[in-house]
Order: structure tokens, then sequence, then C-alpha cells
């Protein structure tokens, strides 16, 4: 087996990378990853550099797993921040990194796609002792894997890498009707407090339209655009992402997008868009204007939920962070990541670190857990 190394996703052909990475999980799709670059989104100006891994044995590409040279962490979903701090006040440099990862987007699933029959911890071992050797040779610090899918990231523990945990809060398909079908589990209370928000949405007189990625204008899309830009302008930062992004993938994945736009008296006022996999839907963008009492439940969790429940979907995946999330079902679940430090002495520190940190993180899943608004059984 060798390593080859690419400095864009445009240096292999679409098809042979997608023969590998399949349609299930759409953010590693040829097409989403090959937007981010070709948009300038991610490219050396944004930190981001591309230097993807491809595995070829006898000539047949086997294994494939993005990996980006970092020179921030920002984007990314898991801080390590103080991380850099402490190389930083040590004399030590944090940046570049290696990153593998779905920039911009902290939504777990396959991180190393391997082929079968291929044997998955000897391709593992020759990926990490390629880093290795690179990051000996070019002074690169570390490598870190974000939001792994849990095999994998039982994978990586093994290999040696330090495993790091957070929560996340997923909406689960227990096989319910309908939205009211799905209230029945709720208490009360709780399912009181659903409804009223949802009356109030209603009481505004905002409607949902519900479009598929083929069925977007470009008027549409551009009316997106001003409400995703609104939310980072809100916190005074601005968007990772360009317009160009989003026309690119409506243009080469559109059967992967959908686009939830709230409309009152005959103009959009807010707008979310999600992205679909075989059996999850993954909540990604959000804007609006102006604030709308309980919009952003209903067209962010609400609306998914709906869909979920019409397309027998299992899972909904709403992003990072998010208590809020909670009250209207989301259950945490623990994500994961995994770090090689090229430093030992930095890594026995952090594996420390972690370790205390671990406990917290489980004992907050299980708090969050006695938060959920189901009734008691």
């Amino acid at each position: 087996m060798i390593v080859k190394q690419l400095s864009s996703l445009s240096e292999i052909d679409k098809d042979q990378w997608n023969s590998l990475t399949g349609f299930t999980y759409p953010f590693l799709r040829h097409e989403f990853l090959n937007a981010l670059e070709q948009s300038g989104a991610v490219c050396a100006q944004t930190g981001w550099e591309p230097k993807h891994l491809l595995v070829y044995e006898n000539n047949e590409l086997i294994a494939l797993m993005p990996l980006y040279l970092k020179h921030h962490s920002q984007g990314e979903y898991v801080f390590d921040h103080q991380w850099a701090q402490a190389y930083q006040q040590q004399g030590q440099d944090y940046y570049p990194k290696w990153l593998t990862a779905v920039p911009y987007s902290p939504c777990q699933g396959p991180r190393i796609i391997i082929q079968n029959p291929a044997n998955p911890t000897e391709v593992l071992a020759l990926l990490i002792a390629f880093i290795q050797e690179q990051s000996s040779i070019q002074g690169i610090s570390s490598w870190h894997c974000l939001f792994p899918v849990n095999d994998q990231a039982e994978l990586l523990s093994a290999a040696g890498l330090l495993i790091r945990s957070d929560v996340q809060f997923h909406w689960h398909n227990l096989g319910y009707r309908d939205f009211a079908d799905y209230l029945e589990r709720f208490s009360s209370a709780k399912r009181k407090q659903v409804k009223r928000e949802r009356r109030r949405v209603d009481e505004q007189g905002i409607e949902f339209l519900h479009l598929p990625g083929r069925e977007i204008t470009e008027s549409q899309w551009t009316a997106f655009y001003l409400f995703y830009q609104m939310t980072y302008i809100k916190r005074g930062m601005r968007p990772y992402l360009p317009l160009d992004f989003f026309l690119t993938i409506a243009a080469t994945m559109p059967e992967n997008l959908l686009l939830i736009l709230a409309i009152k008296d005959q103009r959009n006022v807010g707008a979310a868009l999600s992205l679909l996999g075989e059996t999850t839907l993954y909540g990604r963008y959000w804007g609006c204007y102006e604030e709308f009492n309980s919009l952003h439940f209903e067209a962010c969790y609400y609306q998914g939920i709906n869909y979920c429940l019409l397309n027998k979907l299992s899972h909904f995946d709403s992003g990072a962070q998010g208590e809020h999330k909670i009250a209207r079902g989301f259950e945490p679940v623990l994500t994961h990541s995994a770090h090689w430090l090229q430093n030992q002495e930095f890594a026995q520190a952090i594996k420390r670190f972690l370790d205390r940190e671990q406990k917290h993180i489980e004992q907050y899943r299980d708090y969050a857990q006695t938060l959920l608004p189901f009734k008691q059984t």
C-alpha cells in the first residue's frame, strides 16, 4: 500500500472519490468538499489548506481521508484554544496542525473511508505513519480527527490517539405516526409548551415552504443567503461560506438539500437549510432579519421533525450545542474527537486533562437526560 497526498479535490476524479464515499453521508461527497475549495471558503488564505490522503494498493484506490493543514482553530466546533495557548507559553508552535474533519460542519460521520476487504487497522496504521513522518519533516504539531462515528473513534483509540468527548442533542424517530403522536410521549406540561410555541407562530401569520434542492430558484437562494449572513453579522462576524458555495452544491448535489422558508405577508422572513443523508436530516444553516416569537424553534426544529416523520427518516442531527433543544425532545448523545500530538510531554498533560474532562462530560450527559420532556416510565 502507498499513500498519495492531494492539494485539491480537483486532482481526483469525482466518480472515483464517490465510489468509496458513497452518497449516504453528504458531507464527504466530492461535490460538497470540492465546492468548499472552489468557492474559496477552504484554502490557504482562510487557514484551511487541503492535503487529502489517498491509499492505493496495486494501483487501486482502497482508502481515502479528508485532511487539512490548519493555521487556526476556527470553524471546528472542538475547542483546543487552551492547548494552543499552552504551547505558546512554552515557546512552541501549535499551528500549523493537521485536521481531518468536514470544514465548518460539526456533524458525526465517517472520516476514513476504507474499501472492503482492506484491513482497517493496517490502513489506519499506514495513514498515521505517513502523518507522523510528515509532521516530523514539516514541523507540524499534531493531528486531530473530529466527529468520527463511534466505531472509527474506537479504532483511533486502539491506534493510540487520545479521545475527547462532548455532548450534542439529536432527535430520534421511534416510529411516530405524526407530530401529534410524537407529542403523546411528552408530559402534559411540556406538551402544552410545544403546542403553545407552534400556536404563536401560526398567530403571527407565518407559513412554511419546504423546497427540495431542485426546486429552489436563484432568487430564493439569494434570499436564504442574506438570512444566513445575518446570523454572523449579528455576532460581529463574517460568514464562513460565500454564496458561490451554496449555488455550487445546488447545481451539483440538489438531491441532498432541503430549504425551509418562513413566509409572512408574502415575504420571506427566515430560512433554514438542511442536508439530507440516507436516514438522517442534518440541520445546518439558519437566519432571519427580525425576531418573531418562537420562529427559530419552529423553523429549525419542529419543521425538521415534521419532515423526518413524513419521510420516514430515523435521525435528526440539528448541529452543535443548544440546551434549548432538550425541551423539544432532542436527546443528549456523546460525540468524539481523536488527537495525536508529536510532543509527548504535551500529550501526557492533555491526556490527564481529558481524563478529568471525560467524567464531567458524562455527568453532564446523564444530567441532561433527566431534563427531557418525556413522561416518566
